[in-house]
């Protein structure tokens, strides 16, 4: 299990840092908010606490993405006035403030899923200016990115099996690709991008919600791996409306 723990988050890494080099900093940013790295890691928590212990951490995983949205307004505001050290501790300290309240949270889908919902709406008009930059993103910190990764990984994974589920999933949540992804592209391409990577980062997390409230509905009442594969599928038809709801209305309308 710990090979897939320090493969699957750089590899993920290397992939969106490759799209982003293609495609910007907001494809990166979408990519980024799917449950590419805290969906493994509550996986690797349920196989070994079960799947009750797996559901209550996939309910307090849903409320976790407040706590990522808050990190991403802290960084990305501090960015627009300081390099990437300030930035980054304003941003896990606000993340850990945050944790904080989640906590507190009764641990029910449906409160969870309302936190999650207020956050996801409200962030983009929240978020300082953003513009994609004209330039690539350079490939040669490609290496430092996917080291970083697989360390927070092993140190979210060894600390969240011994804190109970609440924290388990809220520390399954912590930025760790937002992270990444926040302070290269602060180093490499400025501030502006920093925004603007959140805000498709955004458009990725209503996917990473539906995978975990799947997860937190199923897991007390289905097979297990028939869970996790509902939850991929919900995932999947979530992020399809999202891209389509986001659609220019030009490009929908039928050609004469």
């Amino acid at each position: 299990m710990l090979l897939l723990k320090i493969t699957i988050v750089p590899l993920f890494i290397g992939l969106v840092t490759l799209a982003g080099r293609r495609w910007g900093a907001g494809v990166a940013g979408l990519l980024g908010g799917l449950p590419v790295v805290a969906g493994p890691i509550v996986v690797f928590v349920a196989l070994e606490q079960g799947p009750q212990f797996g559901a209550l951490t996939a309910t307090a995983a849903i409320a976790g993405i407040a706590g990522l949205l808050v990190f991403g307004l802290a960084y990305a505001w501090a960015s627009t006035r300081w390099s990437w050290p300030a930035a980054l501790c304003c941003g896990v300290l606000a993340w850990f403030v945050c944790a904080l309240g989640l906590a507190a949270l009764p641990a029910r889908p449906e409160t969870t899923l309302l936190v999650a919902a207020i956050a996801l709406l409200a962030t983009p008009r929240a978020l300082p200016p953003g513009a994609p930059s004209p330039g690539r993103a350079s490939l040669r910190d490609l290496p430092y990115r996917m080291a970083t990764g697989a360390l927070l990984t092993i140190g979210v994974t060894a600390v969240a099996a011994t804190v109970g589920e609440v924290w388990s999933g809220l520390l399954a949540v912590f930025p760790i690709i937002g992270l990444v992804l926040a302070v290269f592209t602060h180093r490499g391409q400025g501030a502006r991008q920093v925004a603007f990577m959140y805000r498709g980062m955004v458009k990725g997390l209503y996917s990473f919600a539906a995978f975990f409230l799947a997860l937190a509905l199923l897991w007390p009442r289905m097979e297990f791996w028939g869970a996790l594969a509902a939850a991929i599928g919900a995932g999947i038809v979530v992020q399809a409306a999202v891209q389509w709801l986001a659609m220019p209305r030009r490009e929908l309308q039928p050609t004469r």
